[in-house]
């Protein structure tokens, strides 16, 4: 499993998915562990601040469980490297707050033939689905980026601390079910609403028009 982004979402992700026996996780994050991460990004701790999140990942998931395999990939996630860095995983979990590399995730996953554990964080709601081979694909739901005035992220706008704990872990529930044949999100948008502690669904559906998987 790819878990790209070793943030909020990425964190539980990686802990649960570690702990589970996941035999190689490769974590791909360019950013450094700051302070303000601790509150919601779990998988790092004081000590870890001002270190590569990828490198501080890939440590404590080796010390929760030394018998599996973890590569970190201390890189931003970019046209240039994104076929290179997803190819020979078998699951991409999609843990990011930024729409350029959503896309960037989703078009080159189902050009590899890999399926994406999607997951959303902002204030107190969440999203989660699986994107598969072949559709439906993040642009199927999402056609077109919003503008940045309507797309701030954690960090500007701010978020729950447990949160991200929640919707993380919901992604590693799909990815377990991904890797062993059970059915998964696919085809289905989950909402969660920490405030009114509840789960809502949206079907969604594949575009013959997407310039992903149409």
């Amino acid at each position: 499993v790819l878990i790209v982004g070793a943030g909020g979402l990425g964190s539980p992700a990686a802990l649960y998915l570690a702990a589970a026996g996941v035999g190689r996780i490769g974590l791909c994050d360019f950013d450094v562990v700051e302070r303000s991460n601790l509150q919601r990004q779990i998988l790092h701790d004081d000590r870890s601040v001002g270190t590569p999140k990828s490198d501080s990942g890939a440590n404590r998931l080796g010390q929760l469980n030394p018998d599996i395999e973890v590569t970190s990939i201390n890189e931003r996630l970019t046209a240039a490297n994104a076929k290179e860095l997803l190819s020979g995983f078998d699951v991409v979990v999609d843990g990011t707050d930024s729409f350029e590399v959503r896309y960037l995730i989703n078009d080159t996953a189902q050009a590899l033939g890999i399926p994406v554990v999607h997951g959303s964080i902002l204030r107190f709601e969440g999203q989660v689905t699986v994107f598969p081979p072949g559709g439906p694909s993040y642009r199927c739901l999402f056609p077109n980026a919003p503008p940045a005035e309507f797309s701030p992220n954690c960090a500007t706008a701010g978020v729950l601390g447990v949160l991200p704990g929640i919707v993380g872990s919901m992604q590693a529930t799909e990815a377990i079910k991904l890797i062993v044949g059970l059915p998964t999100l696919t085809g289905r948008l989950a909402l969660y609403d920490a405030l009114a502690q509840t789960i809502d669904q949206l079907s969604v559906q594949k575009q013959d028009g997407c310039p992903a998987c149409g």
